[in-house]
């Protein structure tokens, strides 16, 4: 069977459930899925610690969502792409939230028969499918440090189109480093 579709999870009214317990007989959670995010730092990290970058775009959420972990590396693997191509390595991109969440399904069997085959609503734990991440509403979800105007422009471009990859409504917060005045 394929994915549910996201809406069956990004609503955020759900407790954070993070573990399995300690003792292995006493745990709902037999395993926990491994994360499918690869990287959560990507581009030049060395030029962002040192201040090399002075524009950052911060892409936030307008309401309360769960993200699952592959619309987020998704995401990831678009925008790393793109400003690879545009800016050869003259940026630094950050996913900031961590998939923490797991995710459960009683799964139900359908088809002829598969009435004295199921147990129903009865033990409707669910299995783990997946990891997702719950944001708050002007929650953070990536950090872009770019060198110059142009380069802010071709990554505003490049997260108009990764809109669809997400379950919610997000905005671009834009931050100007060089006209702040550097405390000393």
């Amino acid at each position: 069977m394929a994915m549910r579709r996201a809406s069956a999870y990004s609503k955020m009214h759900v407790v954070p459930y993070t573990r399995g317990s300690k003792l292995k007989n006493r745990a709902y959670v037999k395993a926990i899925p491994p994360s499918k995010i690869v990287k959560f730092y990507m581009g030049d990290v060395a030029g962002y610690a040192d201040g090399k970058y002075p524009y950052i775009l911060t892409v936030i959420t307008d309401h309360d969502v769960q993200i699952r972990q592959n619309a987020i590396e998704a995401c990831r693997q678009f925008i790393h792409k793109k400003l690879g191509e545009g800016l050869k390595e003259q940026y630094y991109f950050h996913i900031i939230p961590f998939t923490h969440h797991i995710q459960r399904e009683n799964k139900m069997l359908t088809g002829a028969g598969a009435d004295r085959m199921q147990k129903g609503m009865q033990l409707s734990f669910g299995k783990t499918i997946a990891k997702a991440a719950i944001l708050k509403k002007n929650g953070p979800l990536f950090l872009i440090a770019l060198p110059n105007q142009k380069a802010t422009s071709l990554a505003r471009h490049t997260i108009k189109q990764i809109k669809s990859k997400l379950p919610c409504k997000t905005r671009i917060l834009f931050e100007d480093l060089s006209r702040k005045p550097k405390s000393e």
